[in-house]
């Protein structure tokens, strides 16, 4: 299954760049930036294991993604999206997309599982 549909792929990119933009003329402007506005955008897990990536923006140059991401605990950071297709679980079965996932606030993802 591939990771992202081509509007997912290309939303997510638009969300970094404009991020990338937004946060060198902010740090041009001594403005401290303190939170990523965007919604997750796409929910990635692990059909046979812990992990849940819930994902706002994407790197197209590194193909590292940001986003809600939750192993044992849950944790705003970034995600290396090419790490996630090596991972092979039980029965050679990968990390798969959420397909009947929505776009929501990572306000509203926190806790819940």
């Amino acid at each position: 299954m591939k990771l992202f549909t081509k509007q997912q792929k290309e939303k997510l990119i638009k969300n970094h760049l404009h991020h990338q933009k937004y946060l060198n003329n902010a740090y041009k402007e001594g403005y401290a930036i303190e939170h990523k506005e965007f919604k997750a955008e796409v929910k990635l897990f692990n059909p046979v294991g812990i992990g849940r990536w819930y994902l706002s923006e994407l790197n197209p140059d590194t193909n590292v993604a940001f986003g809600l991401c939750e192993l044992t605990e849950q944790e705003l950071g970034y995600v290396s999206i090419d790490e996630l297709q090596s991972i092979k679980g039980w029965g050679g079965l990968g990390i798969e997309r959420d397909k009947f996932f929505k776009p929501t606030a990572f306000k509203d993802i926190k806790g819940v599982r």
